[in-house]
């Protein structure tokens, strides 16, 4: 029986329609919703995991961001230290650590791509001087894969005739890479540029309500601003947790508890440092 989140929609003509993705056909277990979105869309309209290409400099960056920066503010917390200091020791790490994340994700990636591109010109020379020998590759790779000895020569023949599909499927089946597309630079700056604005963005929700609320009750001390940051960044970490699960075929509220008290031992980590090092300073410290 389909479930309230792949129920059908029926059009004029009597046709079921799926009302949902065909990967929500497939997370609610729906055979009849994912024929009805295949049939009515075409397989050539679906992306599959096509969408989450910039998933990983969001919820990475966002993820590292937040949790350095209430790591500082944890951690300042457990030294007693003021929320003057609090502020400035978090902006300053938090944009600067936000520019060294994306400059190495710009990095990481176009060495990642420029490296798949150089065996891509390998693999097409290999390909120009000897066919046959690659060829010869693919049949084995398929026969080990279970396909017939004469099924997986027709079907390796058939693709070799068409060289940069067959240098591509080389890629993929015998390297395990998968070819970035030939604007590949520019998206490496894409995913640098999304990591440092995800991080600079998350990174600073720990620290607004050291800026806004002293403007607004003067009367709080920095155990209320403490607990406005830990209520603050929990219920971020939960909200990026869930919205993870929609990428990664996991429930969302698993997904958001998970991320909730992953990030949640972390700080309880720099908190604990925080008092330990304050007291192992005592008297001696200077008064900040």
């Amino acid at each position: 029986m389909a479930t309230e989140e792949t129920k059908l929609l029926a059009d004029d003509n009597g046709t079921r329609r799926a009302s949902l993705t065909a990967r929500q056909a497939f997370e609610g277990a729906d055979a009849s919703a994912s024929r009805a979105y295949h049939e009515s869309k075409g397989q050539s309209d679906e992306a599959h995991q096509s969408e989450g290409g910039l998933l990983k400099p969001i919820i990475f960056g966002g993820l590292d961001g937040i949790l350095t920066s209430f790591a500082i503010v944890a951690g300042s917390a457990g030294g007693n230290l003021s929320p003057n200091i609090v502020l400035v020791l978090g902006f300053s790490n938090i944009f600067a650590d936000a520019l060294a994340m994306g400059v190495g994700e710009f990095l990481s990636s176009k060495a990642n791509n420029e490296w798949i591109m150089s065996e891509r010109a390998r693999e097409n020379w290999e390909m120009e001087n000897f066919p046959e020998g690659e060829i010869a590759e693919m049949i084995d790779i398929y026969k080990e894969r279970g396909m017939g000895a004469a099924d997986a020569e027709m079907v390796v023949k058939t693709m070799s005739k068409y060289k940069d599909f067959f240098v591509d499927i080389m890629m993929s089946q015998e390297l395990q890479l998968q070819v970035p597309e030939e604007d590949h630079v520019t998206e490496s700056m894409k995913e640098g540029f999304v990591m440092f604005c995800s991080f600079a963005f998350f990174g600073a929700l720990p620290l607004l309500g050291y800026v806004i609320i002293p403007s607004m009750y003067p009367e709080l001390g920095e155990h209320e601003l403490f607990v406005t940051a830990c209520v603050v960044t929990g219920c971020v970490l939960f909200l990026m947790g869930s919205i993870k699960s929609f990428f990664c075929s996991q429930h969302w509220l698993k997904s958001g508890l998970e991320t909730f008290f992953l990030g949640g031992a972390c700080a309880t980590v720099a908190f604990t440092v925080g008092q330990f090092v304050d007291q192992l300073i005592g008297d001696d410290a200077p008064d900040l």
